[in-house]
């Protein structure tokens, strides 16, 4: 879990910093954008029946949120790094108040997304070994930082769409 929860990260990392060494030319990944948001408000909502269901004491229901929006999110980091390594960097063009919210919400998104596969990960094994007080322990903290994510995630696309290159 801890190798993986590593090596995600640094995936993303080499195909910011060699944007070129996995192009495949003539790949049209222009609609990506659009899924991954998507795939984050499914697994936002996801997020939010699975705690709605925890609450409720409903342990099935709640698996089966849990379960889905875990791979929603597999499936968003499958799409991110295949977009990442077609698809030249996008520029912000906003200006003023507007820049800077946008250059917080991605920066505070990039960071914590880092951190929210190593909190899923062992989350999940903790769930899935039975070892439900330390599930719980880390789920209280996983759950809203992956939430935030997925969140912001949509809310940096909507922002930066306007100047993709299509």
């Amino acid at each position: 879990m801890l190798a993986l929860g590593l090596i995600i990260p640094v995936a993303v990392a080499v195909l910011y910093y060699f944007p070129n060494v996995f192009r495949i030319e003539g790949a049209d990944v222009s609609f990506l954008p659009a899924v991954n948001a998507g795939l984050n408000s499914l697994t936002a909502l996801m997020l939010l029946l699975g705690y709605y269901f925890i609450r409720r004491k409903d342990v099935v229901k709640h698996r089966a949120a849990m379960g889905t929006a875990f791979v929603l999110g597999a499936v968003f980091l499958v799409s991110y790094v295949v977009y990442h390594s077609q698809a030249e960097t996008t520029r912000f063009g906003g200006e003023g108040l507007i820049r800077g919210i946008y250059y917080f919400l991605l920066l505070t998104h990039i960071v914590l997304a880092a951190v929210t596969v190593g909190l899923v990960l062992f989350t999940l094994y903790f769930a899935l070994t039975n070892q439900f007080a330390r599930h719980r322990r880390l789920a209280r903290w996983t759950f809203p930082i992956w939430l935030y994510v997925s969140v912001t995630g949509v809310i940096v696309y909507f922002m930066i769409a306007p100047y993709y290159a299509h």
